[in-house]
């Protein structure tokens, strides 16, 4: 994979989806960080139907607090692990208010300082909601980073310094999104769809299928 590769391989998914989205529900940062926690070894349609139930009740480190552990849990219940994220969310709001005036801080070492908040979900903040040229590689990144030689690397850490060295700046701010639903909808893990991927003559995957 060549750099004259990748710069057609993003130049084409930008003029695909020129301004590409999280698929998450939200409306501040902050319900954006809470939706990204929740979305950990969950669907982002599952994390939506919690949500968005649970936002127009509760969408601030207080009120989120003020629901107490077992409220919460009665909105989230049905996500994955959803006992052990209640637990970081409560001690995350505290520290919000305590240390951030209740605001999320734009800061990478702040929010992963934050009970629940890793490199991954850090950096979907930073990028989303503060527009920060930073790659936070989920499954789906790590599959097409790999499966494509876009970034090909043995560990989310070394696909992501992979991708922020080798993305052309101008792509930077949207790749993730961009990478995400192209692994979410196309590239997906047992059969990808390479028949009907706008990349696939660019892609360097051997065992192409025809769907």
């Amino acid at each position: 994979m060549n750099a004259s590769k990748r710069y057609q391989i993003f130049s084409r998914l930008r003029d695909d989806n020129p301004q590409p989205e999280t698929e998450l529900h939200y409306s501040t940062t902050f319900e954006l960080l809470i939706a990204v926690l929740l979305s950990a070894q969950s669907t982002d349609k599952g994390v939506n139907k919690a949500t968005d139930i649970m936002f127009p009740v509760a969408n601030t480190p207080e009120a989120i607090l003020a629901l107490g552990l077992d409220g919460l849990k009665k909105y989230i219940k049905t996500i994955g692990l959803y006992n052990s994220k209640a637990e970081n969310i409560m001690k995350t709001c505290q520290l919000l208010i305590e240390l951030h005036g209740s605001e999320v801080p734009d800061d990478q070492q702040a929010l992963e300082a934050l009970p629940g908040v890793g490199r991954k979900t850090a950096n979907v903040v930073r990028n989303t909601a503060f527009g920060h040229p930073v790659m936070a590689v989920d499954t789906h990144i790590f599959r097409v980073s790999n499966r494509t030689k876009i970034a090909p690397g043995k560990n989310v850490l070394e696909v992501e310094k992979k991708l922020l060295k080798f993305i052309p700046d101008e792509f930077m701010v949207n790749a993730h999104h961009w990478l995400i639903l192209l692994g979410r909808y196309t590239c997906v893990a047992r059969k990808p769809r390479c028949g009907s991927c706008l990349i696939e003559d660019l892609c360097e995957f051997r065992q192409k299928t025809s769907d």
